[in-house]
């Protein structure tokens, strides 16, 4: 990296544009006004702790739904990918019909957006701002930024050949301007998918759980 004076670096000097936390920087960054910034959004970052700390010590519906994601036999996880590809048939249909055709299990595509809650999935900012809504709206979040995601994408995912293609396509869904511009990609989230109660999310996973845990008796036979 070039320096400055004082061995400081040269403002843009090999920066990349897009820092590691999703935040494009502009054409006139420099690392003093960067530094203040982070002082400030480290607050933020406290504040959010603090409230989430709060909400994980109640007895919440985040809690509940969650929780057999990490259990031993994962079932909350496998119940919720299937979950989504029950949404992904009604909602984009081709894309669902792509799936099947190749032969794609939800698992190899989508198990690391939901067992990590998009952490290293999706840029910071845009997690924590999914983290909020996902402590107030409830666990139906998750199927709603997954939905949004394939969504917007719909064309691009449709142009896949091949399993590894259909895996590529959506490791590359998670990167570019639709996800590092958190504020667009939240009023997205709310209205690409369309209607989605936790009524209808909760039926749903009443019907997948059912259908994997006689799955399991079959094989078991």
């Amino acid at each position: 990296m070039e320096q400055g004076e004082g061995g400081a670096p040269e403002p843009g000097a090999g920066i990349p544009r897009v820092d590691p936390y999703g935040f494009e920087r502009p054409e006139d960054f420099d690392f003093v006004s960067y530094e203040e910034f982070f002082s400030r959004y480290l607050v933020i970052l406290t504040r959010r702790a603090i409230k989430w700390s709060k909400l994980l010590k109640g007895n919440n519906g985040v809690q509940k739904s969650l929780k057999d994601y990490y259990s031993p036999e994962m079932m909350g996880l496998k119940t919720d990918q299937e979950v989504l590809g029950e949404l992904v048939r009604k909602k984009v249909p081709a894309v669902a019909e792509l799936i099947d055709r190749h032969g794609v299990m939800w698992t190899l595509i989508v198990s690391r957006w939901f067992i990590c809650l998009f952490i290293d999935i999706l840029p910071v900012e845009t997690v924590l701002r999914i983290w909020d809504c996902l402590f107030y709206e409830g666990s139906k979040i998750i199927f709603r930024v997954a939905l949004a995601l394939i969504k917007q994408h719909q064309a691009f995912i449709l142009e896949a050949t091949n399993l590894p293609d259909v895996c590529d396509k959506f490791k590359q869904i998670t990167r570019g301007t639709f996800v590092t511009e958190c504020h667009s990609f939240m009023q997205k989230i709310f209205t690409e998918p369309g209607s989605l109660s936790m009524a209808t999310v909760n039926k749903l996973r009443e019907t997948c759980r059912a259908k994997l845990v006689a799955q399991g008796s079959t094989n078991n036979i």
